[in-house]
């Protein structure tokens, strides 16, 4: 896809099977679940691991869909395995591929709810945004996916199907070990957030790792959170990736209203879980995102106060200018004032990249996911109340 191809789009009908009664799903299962599973329908205890990795591996090395591709399985193994489990992926319903070459999928999950990942292809990597919920709870004002209401966590199977409909779509199954990976980094930075679902984010994330999988390394997985502290240390503990703070904000007045989540977990709070984030260090810092708002928290002042803030941290702060929406009651800051803050935070020893935005012509850049179905809009008076009323 070259930088000047134009906008394109997708459109598939898909009828969903899911529902009550639906077989289990292979996909998603840790290999002790899958094990247990193998042996609840008649496979001989001591094949058990075997089966295991080869059925691992056909689903996340090969990409397969159907249990009949399967070969070095008996077709009796075969036809059992395929009466009692699925290999359910979530379905692309749009796929829009943007100017810049940036993909947006709206995918149909169990129950016909919809998410949406994005694909971001750069020179040395390619980055796919992955959702953990639909909908959010959180009710971030700047972001557009917060004013769509919670409607459930997304399982395990549904967040690392995201990475194998998109790897589909690449076409990257099946070449030799040392091509370059067109989907070579995952951020959970899309619907949702991570924290309010950690076990099933856990699990998929340890899939995406697994060297016999996916194989991702830890540090190509980034995991964005509005600061659920109590899960922090747990994250760091359980599934061991790179942390990225949704920060926003430099004092607890502004952050109340941006991210509501800080009337419970203060920035001192949040800072001191950063603090002791497990293998932090130079090499592993934590990303501290910065939406920047136009008169709201792009000043002098609070380029200095974060720096402050985020003292003796190991951390680089992306700087992110603000991703517009229709109803959206911010602006984004003047670039000349982006620079500047980048300047003072750069001088204090931080790196402080600007985030090009990517995708805005498809409303697939940050801050911008919402499923179609609940992509309502509300007017900026609207939204702007329901601010005034957190």
């Amino acid at each position: 896809m070259t930088a000047n191809a134009p906008i394109t789009q997708d459109l598939l009908t898909i009828p969903r099977k899911d529902g009550e009664g639906a077989l289990p799903n292979l996909i998603g299962m840790r290999r002790e679940s899958m094990g247990e599973a193998l042996a609840a329908i008649g496979i001989p205890e001591k094949q058990i691991k075997m089966r295991v990795g080869q059925i691992w591996a056909w689903i996340y090395q090969k990409g397969v869909q159907s249990f009949d591709d399967m070969t070095n399985l008996s077709k009796d193994i075969r036809a059992k395995l395929a009466e009692n489990f699925t290999l359910s992926r979530p379905e692309i319903v749009t796929r829009q591929i943007s100017t810049d070459g940036t993909r947006k999928y709206l995918l149909r999950i169990n129950g016909g709810h919809e998410v949406e990942a994005v694909y971001i292809p750069e020179t040395d990597r390619g980055t796919l945004c992955i959702s953990s919920q639909v909908g959010c709870t959180l009710t971030c004002s700047f972001c557009h996916t917060g004013t769509q209401k919670l409607v459930r966590n997304l399982t395990a199977a549904e967040i690392i199907g995201q990475v194998l409909v998109a790897r589909d779509d690449l076409e990257e199954w099946g070449k030799p070990a040392g091509d370059k990976r067109l989907l070579s980094n995952i951020v959970l930075m899309g619907m949702g957030e991570p924290l309010y679902n950690t076990d099933n984010v856990r699990d998929a994330m340890l899939i995406a790792m697994d060297n016999e999988g996916v194989a991702l390394s830890r540090r190509r997985i980034t995991l964005s959170t509005s600061g659920i502290v109590p899960e922090i240390i747990r994250a760091g503990d359980e599934i061991g990736c790179m942390l990225a703070i949704s920060f926003h904000a430099t004092t607890d007045e502004v952050r109340d209203k941006l991210v509501p989540i800080n009337r419970k977990h203060k920035i001192a709070e949040l800072l001191d879980a950063c603090r002791n984030y497990p293998r932090l260090s130079n090499s592993e810092r934590i990303t501290f995102e910065y939406v920047m708002l136009k008169d709201v928290n792009d000043s002098d002042e609070d380029a200095r106060r974060l720096v402050k803030l985020i003292a003796g941290i190991p951390a680089k702060i992306n700087l992110i200018p603000f991703n517009p929406w229709p109803g959206a009651p911010y602006e984004r800051s003047d670039w000349d004032r982006i620079e500047t803050f980048a300047d003072i935070v750069n001088k204090a020893g931080y790196a402080s990249p600007v985030r090009t935005p990517r995708g805005e012509d498809i409303m697939a850049a940050c801050g911008q996911l919402k499923s179609a179905t609940e992509r309502a809009r509300k007017s900026a008076a609207q939204i702007a109340k329901e601010i005034e009323e957190l």
